[in-house]
């Protein structure tokens, strides 16, 4: 069913064929319905700061790490770039305003197709810009024994976040696999970016509000309307690209 996508992917980057080993997943917006709540977090957090971004404007920078959001609002309302100091004060209190959102909830099909990729025998590795610890524990409650420590790749383990090819370049070297050899599952334009700039095959689910030609844009291989029709065509996509 994905034959043109697969061979479409294969030419552009003159890789000879691929062999599925893994899937990298990014967090917020794939596996949590967490970006209402970050949204609303920055666009509520930042005016004590005389930093002003809209709730749409979050979701363009979703997978950017939170000291690259700040510098470019600190850029475009004060003319420089944040001190270590104020980015800690920045990112501290639109945390405050995050952890007292409604917990968000699973996204639907998440924890079915986490499941089945691992049932598969392909390794399931994290990566997200996210550094708030109150969501990444969360993971091992919600997904129990679908994640390791060493196949997660976050904030604090990259110098450069998304749409840098670095967090997902990381990844491949966590799952000791070649770019051929994976999926990147997204949902943010900057992360399918990111993915595709890693040569990875990227595959974007449209979880938010976003038109769908922004993710086509960014680079995506494959795009599918939520994660629940990526878990319902997960079998076609083995059959395919194994």
């Amino acid at each position: 069913m994905f034959e043109k996508e697969k061979e479409q992917y294969l030419k552009e980057h003159g890789f000879e064929e691929m062999h599925l080993k893994a899937v990298l997943f990014d967090m917020d917006g794939v596996l949590f319905d967490s970006m209402p709540n970050h949204a609303y977090a920055w666009s509520h957090s930042m005016t004590q700061f005389g930093l002003k971004m809209t709730p749409e404007e979050a979701y363009m920078h979703e997978g950017r790490t939170g000291n690259g959001t700040i510098n470019i609002l600190t850029q475009r309302y004060w003319g420089r770039d944040a001190t270590p100091e104020e980015m800690d004060e920045i990112y501290r209190a639109k945390a405050d305003v995050f952890n007292q959102c409604a917990e968000p909830p699973q996204m639907p099909g998440a924890a079915d197709i986490l499941n089945k990729v691992k049932k598969s025998g392909c390794t399931p590795v994290l990566v997200t810009g996210s550094g708030q610890l109150s969501l990444l524990d969360r993971l091992n409650k919600n997904f129990p024994n679908i994640f390791t420590k060493d196949k997660m790749v976050t904030s604090f383990d990259v110098k450069f976040g998304k749409p840098n090819p670095e967090p997902y370049l990381m990844g491949l070297e966590k799952a000791q696999i070649r770019p051929w050899e994976g999926f990147v599952v997204e949902n943010a334009p900057l992360g399918v970016e990111a993915g595709s700039r890693a040569n990875i095959f990227t595959i974007a689910v449209n979880t938010g509000p976003l038109p769908d030609q922004v993710l086509w844009d960014a680079g995506a291989n494959l795009l599918f309307p939520s994660v629940q029709a990526l878990c319902d065509n997960w079998e076609e996509l083995l059959k395919t690209f194994s």
